[in-house]
């Protein structure tokens, strides 16, 4: 009788850690082949670079990094108040490690994030979003554009909102989770290398904008 106890309580902790796992699983944005753009939508960059940023977090089993990446240039794109279109070039070389920020571990996280094995920066020193629909839904705009990182572009919807304070607009979206793996970031990948047990990183990076155009 004991031991058909000790069976009973051991399945149910392995269901708690099953289920608990699934729960804790991020759920990454849907990647589509990416949309064709007739032409680039304004050749004017209203975009304010200083003040525009897409936030970045990486994780592995035991810890994770954060930090942000700059624009190079941009356009927002709106009418009558409604957000129409944009377009965000990102550039790669700014890369930065914030929550190690003045230490040596920051600049090697940098330094390898712009490493052939990660983002290969000198040879796609830009990535890019370019904003191909805008819906509302619930309140919120549903913005599907074509993100380009690396040598893959594909489409993806992330939900975001658009405020105006003091003549300046400014695009925030949601965090949303890629899979870099999709886009040939392959380091420590489990979805591209097997028998890595623990040494991994996690394929899920968790980005997110703020834009904001010039005053």
């Amino acid at each position: 009788m004991k031991k058909m106890k000790k069976i009973i309580v051991s399945l149910v902790v392995v269901a708690s850690v099953l289920t608990a796992c699934k729960e804790n699983k991020k759920e990454k944005v849907e990647v589509k082949e990416a949309v064709k753009v007739k032409a680039a939508i304004s050749e004017v960059n209203n975009v304010d670079t200083a003040l525009s940023v897409l936030n970045w977090k990486g994780t592995k089993p035991g810890g994770a990094h954060d930090g942000t990446v700059a624009l190079q240039s941009g356009v927002l794109s709106i009418e009558n108040g409604s957000l129409k279109g944009g377009e965000f070039v990102i550039d790669m070389n700014t890369i930065t490690n914030l929550d190690l920020k003045g230490s040596k571990g920051a600049g090697k996280i940098e330094e390898h994030l712009k490493n052939a094995d990660f983002f290969d920066v000198a040879v796609y020193p830009t990535s890019q979003f370019v904003i191909t629909k805008v819906e509302d839904v619930d309140g919120k705009l549903a913005v599907t554009g074509n993100l380009q990182i690396k040598d893959v572009t594909k489409s993806i919807t992330i939900p975001a909102t658009i405020s105006v304070d003091a003549g300046v607009t400014t695009f925030t979206s949601d965090v949303f989770n890629v899979d870099r793996a999709d886009f040939n970031v392959k380091y420590a990948s489990k979805r591209w290398i097997e028998g890595l047990k623990d040494k991994f990183i996690d394929d899920i990076i968790e980005f997110s904008f703020v834009v904001k155009t010039k005053a």
